[in-house]
């Protein structure tokens, strides 16, 4: 009869084998699926400190990834791109997931951060992805589509 230890084992050895994508980095992540069926993986920002931060001091995002904002009522949200180091487009999703604008390669704000424009806050908006410039329109993502998550 073998040892169960070594079964033990043997699991947890596994845990780390398999696809290259990084287990910690798939834990924070849900998919976004779009209106063609197809999906993104999206790093999920909830916590106001995580929402204020999004994609500052950050290098792109990778085709088919993306940041998604979960705010925790809708509002006139407006997003900023102080701090952030390449251009995004930047979708606006009311309470029901429904695209009600989107920020096109929106380009960062290399100066000082009162100089920054901002983007958004023309709806009342509960959700926003980020993803890199030009994927929206790469993508197919328009105004009035819905995604889930």
């Amino acid at each position: 009869m073998r040892s169960p230890r070594l079964a033990v084992l043997v699991a947890l050895l596994s845990f780390g084998c398999g696809p290259k994508e990084d287990n910690l980095d798939v834990l924070s992540t849900r998919p976004v699926t779009l209106p063609d069926g197809s999906q993104i993986r999206a790093e999920v920002m909830i916590k106001p400190d995580e929402v204020a931060r999004g994609m500052m001091f950050r290098d792109a995002l990778p085709p088919d990834k993306g940041m998604l904002f979960i705010h925790d009522r809708p509002a006139p949200y407006r997003y900023w791109m102080y701090n952030v180091k390449a251009p995004l487009d930047i979708v606006f999703m009311d309470a029901n997931r429904r695209i009600v604008e989107i920020s096109a390669d929106t380009p960062p704000c290399t100066t000082k951060p009162e100089d920054c424009p901002v983007y958004g806050g023309h709806h009342y908006e509960q959700f926003v992805l980020e993803l890199r410039a030009g994927e929206a329109k790469r993508l197919g993502i328009q105004k009035d589509q819905m995604l889930t998550f």
